[in-house]
């Protein structure tokens, strides 16, 4: 899957592809069909079929073509496998996909993508951590000027710069971290009354309907949860989720931009690109690529949003679909940009000489403040005007060490 408009976009594969959303609707459809087998809904012969041998890729657009017919991909898919199986195992295609809905099939399947995106999203993140840390220590004392609204203020180190760096890729790491990735089945209209009729004959019909839900889970690696289809916040916290590290990484982005500029030239990439008609150039497209993910991320969380709240009856008409192509497009550029940011950060150069040149040509004006406080105070102007910024190093670094220290979350479940 390629984007030549989004010059990066193949760090991100095959995520979120029309193959790997196939393969994990076929995923989903599997995984159903083989928990209505386990706990004696379906007969026994209807289980362990490999379904995804019956999708070639031959069949891509005519299940594109299909799918229009029906507003989804999963009910053109589900006539596809009972086709397949209808000669060779008439008992999975009599069970297939019994008991589901087409929202079922495809809300599930996009928490199936969106675990890759969270786990290299994660990954990033925690690289991330890793160089900003040692960033912060590295230049804990090294002296620059603070802007604001652009203009010189007063003294400060790059140190605290990195440490505010930090401290928004730990916000992000925390949010993305705590993102809960369920199975969603409810049926037609999110009562599970199908399967609870298909169980019948069961002790517990009720129990063994809602049963099928956690065993779907476990099979597909995600959280158990009972019907979510009208409630959108699993979406929602997704996108938002991406936002803030798109949030974080541009805000690293823009000080690399600003401060590569040649007149300050305070920090540079290591590897600058070229132009194609100037030589002498070496600009800095990784925080221009990161910075373009933070500039466009917020607008697709936004219809995200938009979706949820128009979220009507038992399924929403359009406000539901819109979702699908929005959260693809936000998870993988997510992931392209939080690899670019880390290759940004793992290269990036900090020229200290340029740093205190620029502090020390303004050094009247930015101990200004410094000579009233003092004059106020009755005091003698310190050597130094830093106030507590060393101190203010401590809270990101502890927290850092923590992120680093810990086990990657979803490493301890596979």
């Amino acid at each position: 899957m390629t984007d030549l408009l989004w010059p990066g976009d193949d760090r991100a594969g095959d995520l979120f592809s029309d193959a790997t959303f196939l393969a994990a609707m076929v995923a989903v459809e599997e995984a159903w069909l083989d928990a209505l087998v386990g706990t004696g809904i379906a007969p026994a012969g209807a289980a362990k079929e490999d379904l995804l041998g019956l999708v070639w890729p031959s069949h891509h657009q005519w299940l594109a073509n299909e799918s229009e017919l029906g507003g989804n991909p999963a009910m053109a898919l589900v006539a596809l496998l009972r086709d397949g199986l209808r000669e060779r195992n008439p008992d999975a295609a009599r069970w297939l996909h019994r008991g589901l809905t087409s929202q079922d099939v495809v809300d599930t399947a996009l928490m199936v993508c969106a675990r890759e995106a969270v786990d290299r999203t994660l990954a990033a993140l925690r690289e991330q951590v890793r160089r900003l840390a040692a960033l912060v220590e590295e230049h804990r004392a090294t002296p620059m000027v603070a802007r604001t609204l652009t203009q010189h203020a007063v003294p400060t180190t790059f140190g605290l710069r990195a440490a505010q760096w930090l401290t928004g890729v730990l916000d992000a790491y925390d949010d993305v971290v705590g993102l809960v990735l369920p199975v969603q089945v409810g049926g037609a209209a999110g009562t599970m009354a199908a399967t609870v009729e298909l169980a019948g004959d069961l002790p517990d019909p009720v129990g063994a309907a809602t049963g099928l839900a956690l065993e779907l889970a476990t099979g597909l690696g995600l959280a158990p949860s009972t019907p979510w289809h009208t409630s959108r916040a699993t979406v929602t916290r997704l996108g938002d989720a991406a936002v803030r590290c798109t949030d974080a990484w541009g805000r690293i982005a823009n000080d690399v931009l600003t401060l590569s500029r040649p007149e300050l030239g305070e920090l540079s990439e290591v590897a600058g690109g070229g132009s194609s008609t100037m030589p002498h150039k070496a600009n800095p497209v990784l925080a221009t690529l990161v910075r373009r993910a933070a500039l466009t991320a917020p607008q697709l969380a936004a219809t995200l949003h938009l979706a949820a709240a128009e979220s009507v009856d038992e399924r929403s008409a359009g406000a539901w679909h819109a979702e699908w192509a929005t959260l693809r497009t936000l998870l993988r550029r997510a992931v392209v940009a939080g690899e670019q940011a880390s290759e940004l950060l793992s290269g990036l150069r900090v020229h200290e000489d340029r740093m205190r040149a620029t502090l020390e040509a303004a050094r009247d004006d930015v101990r200004a403040e410094q000579r009233s406080m003092a004059e106020l105070a009755g005091t003698a102007p310190r050597e130094e005007y830093l106030g507590a910024t060393a101190a203010f190093l401590e809270a990101p670094l502890a927290r850092a060490a923590g992120v680093l220290a810990a086990t990657p979350p979803r490493e301890e479940t596979r």
